[in-house]
């Protein structure tokens, strides 16, 4: 039973508390124990009288050691001697090689130096003499400075250990490496971002707006029953302002906001995450009301037992057993809400997934014309543009950018002007800007024989050719032989965009990349490696109409696409008899459209080869240049319906939004393309 006070309060037990000094201590008493409980060195003080008798009589000193300013004397005895004299001592259970000294005061060095020549000469004392001169302290000193400087180094060395060199939460000493790293953020924060910051993302933005509203009036939403969400998860791919949005998140919140990367829980040393999981949801417990933000957090967060034959006790999925518990477990957490962002979200863990942790999922697309408009504008606010640049056209030129794809161009562009001694960044510089961006640096200087400029220009003009006769292929923006990055040649244009994509569409796209091989087969008589890069595309945009999306006569309807993102990828999930018959419907459909790449130049051949002379001496040509040849095309794009342009306008051959970049048709096998659009299910 506990014993209570005179107050009938029950006293609490006390608890010693370890101290980091309690170590100091314990070093300080072995080394004073070693220095004097066990030294080899034993002293005692005796008369003058006493000292010449154990030299003249006892002839037991070995040497004497004369100290001038202390005037004393020292004496090294024999070992009979000393046991004679140290009789009553433990000198006897010591080694023989134990020194014992006698001490004695003198009257000056001089009388003892002149009896010691007497010693001499009457052969009583042979030793040697020694003269010191030094301070009563010195000896100690300088037995003590090696422990000094070995206790100062400890001393120093535990403080660096203990603070170390990390930020707050802990920092990353030895003895806080389970503390949690996060950054908190308040609203005096020096490099504040506010939603005024945020172009675009208008939805994504509402949603998030009403995160902070929850913290700042949740009365407003529990009155009527309802809870406040525990966590959102912003994804989306690269590039399209998570971060930043998390960033403006901590500027408007009057609350408290933590920052921290997903990678910071991992550690090598075992248990580490899971203890900075717990610190960091300690702190953010004190601060409630608050906001936790987790970037990436695919880092901890991957689906568990996806490496089961790797190991069992896996240190990642122990930090985010520990992250589950803390987010929604037999604990609260009242008044905190979880911010994370990711754009691989197909590989976390159900159970991060599930409502009741992560109840929100806002989804922070590529921006379309209009959010590209607004975040041109944000981007240009410190750059010295021309009066007369069109932002919207900029807009409408770099369809399927993120936001740091556009913030990348309107510096390129700015140093392209400053390249140029110019004072002011004109649309010609954004033009180059983004066709440095896309298909990397003109190579003006790379050697080229004549042979081969014509086959490029017979290569690209086959393309262009093509793609202006077929409905449903990509608008034509540019073509140039000049070599770029590591391409030889390239061809602009610029996607539609759609919603779903039909079958004719993706026929068309196939049989225009095939245009530039088709050129070579029929008006060089040869073909050569410049078109790998159209082989590969097409190969799989038709692998994916045939295995994707069931868009073959024999294949009606099927699809082996896993959209979970499990396949291992060990097996097909077809028969032997199946994949032959996949492999014939591709070689079909490329096959097919190839002869009607081949239909199409012959009926055009003779303005194909007026893009190839024009392409041979100018080096690019433009869509202005097409339509003087072939005339304006019959047909008019969605993008020209929806903004009222010219189709025939380059300036107006861009679309609402498009999945990717713009897409460059490159001669040169060793580039590595883009994903096709038919490579992807959301892409349809």
């Amino acid at each position: 039973m506990a014993s209570n006070n005179s107050s009938g309060n029950p006293m609490k037990p006390f608890k010693m508390r370890f101290s980091i000094w309690w170590m100091y201590a314990i070093v300080f008493a072995v080394i004073f124990g070693i220095v004097y409980l066990d030294s080899n060195e034993v002293s005692k003080e005796v008369s003058f009288t006493d000292f010449c008798t154990y030299v003249e009589k006892d002839r037991g000193i070995t040497k004497i050691i004369i100290n001038t300013d202390g005037k004393t004397a020292q004496g090294l005895l024999t070992d009979s001697l000393a046991r004679a004299v140290f009789k009553n001592s433990n000198f006897s259970e010591k080694s023989t090689a134990s020194h014992a000294y006698v001490v004695t005061n003198i009257s000056s060095a001089d009388d003892l130096t002149r009896r010691i020549d007497q010693w001499r000469q009457s052969g009583d004392f042979t030793g040697s003499v020694d003269y010191e001169k030094s301070s009563p302290y010195g000896n100690i000193f300088l037995n003590f400075l090696p422990f000094i400087l070995l206790i100062g180094f400890w001393i120093w060395m535990m403080r660096r250990m203990s603070n170390g060199a990390g930020g707050p939460g802990g920092g990353g000493g030895v003895f806080s490496v389970g503390k949690s790293k996060a950054m908190l953020f308040d609203k005096d924060n020096a490099d504040k971002v506010t939603f005024k910051d945020v172009a675009g993302l208008s939805e994504a933005k509402t949603e998030i707006e009403e995160i902070v509203q929850f913290l700042r009036k949740p009365d407003r939403y529990t009155a009527l029953g309802g809870k406040i969400p525990k966590g959102a998860l912003l994804v989306g791919p690269p590039g399209t302002g998570k971060t930043l949005l998390a960033k403006a998140v901590a500027g408007e919140a009057n609350v408290p906001f933590f920052s921290m990367s997903g990678s910071d829980f991992v550690e090598m040393f075992v248990g580490v995450g899971a203890s900075r999981v717990r610190d960091l949801f300690r702190q953010a417990k004190e601060k409630a009301p608050c906001i936790v933000f987790i970037d990436e957090i695919d880092a901890v967060g991957r689906a568990r037992g996806r490496n089961a034959g790797m190991g069992g006790n896996d240190e990642r999925e122990n930090t985010l057993n520990q992250l589950l518990t803390e987010m929604d477990g037999f604990g609260s957490n009242s008044g905190v809400i979880i911010l994370a962002a990711t754009n691989r979200a197909d590989i976390l863990d159900k159970a991060l997934m599930r409502a009741g942790r992560f109840d929100r999922q806002i989804y922070v697309d590529l921006p379309d014309l209009p959010d590209r408009v607004e975040i041109f504008k944000v981007h240009l606010r410190k750059v010295k543009t021309a009066p007369d640049l069109d932002v919207e056209l900029l807009a409408r030129q770099t369809p399927g950018f993120s936001g740091a794809d556009i913030a990348n161009v309107c510096n390129e562009a700015a140093l392209i002007a400053a390249r140029h001694d110019k004072d002011e960044v004109s649309k010609e510089d954004f033009s180059a800007a983004v066709d440095r961006i896309i298909g990397g640096l003109e190579k003006k200087s790379k050697i080229t024989t004549a042979e081969e400029k014509k086959a490029i220009a017979v290569h690209e003009a086959g393309h262009a050719t093509v793609s202006w006769h077929l409905r449903y292929a990509n608008p034509l923006v540019k073509v140039t032989i000049v070599p770029r990055g590591k391409a030889l040649g390239a061809a602009w244009y610029l996607p539609e965009e759609r919603q779903i994509t039909p079958s004719q569409v993706l026929l068309d796209e196939i049989c225009a990349t095939l245009g530039g091989r088709a050129a070579e087969e029929l008006f060089l008589g040869r073909i050569s490696t410049g078109a790998a890069n159209d082989l590969e595309r097409v190969t799989k945009q038709a692998y994916a109409m045939v295995v994707y999306y069931g868009m073959s006569d024999r294949m009606p309807n099927l699809s082996y696409y896993d959209s979970t993102g499990q396949d291992m990828g060990f097996s097909k999930p077809y028969s032997n008899e199946r994949a032959k018959v996949i492999d014939e419907e591709v070689s079909r459909i490329i096959a097919e459209q190839y002869e009607r790449a081949k239909n199409i130049l012959r009926e055009h051949a003779e303005g194909h080869g007026k893009l190839t002379e024009t392409l041979v001496t100018r080096e690019v040509i433009f869509t202005e240049d097409v339509k003087n040849i072939f005339g304006p095309r019959p047909w008019t794009s969605r993008t020209d319906e929806l903004f009222g342009k010219n189709p025939e306008d380059p300036a107006s051959q861009a679309s609402d939004s498009g999945p990717v970049p713009p897409p460059i048709d490159v001669e040169a096998t060793e580039v590595t393309p883009s994903e096709p659009e038919s490579n992807s299910e959301e892409k349809k």
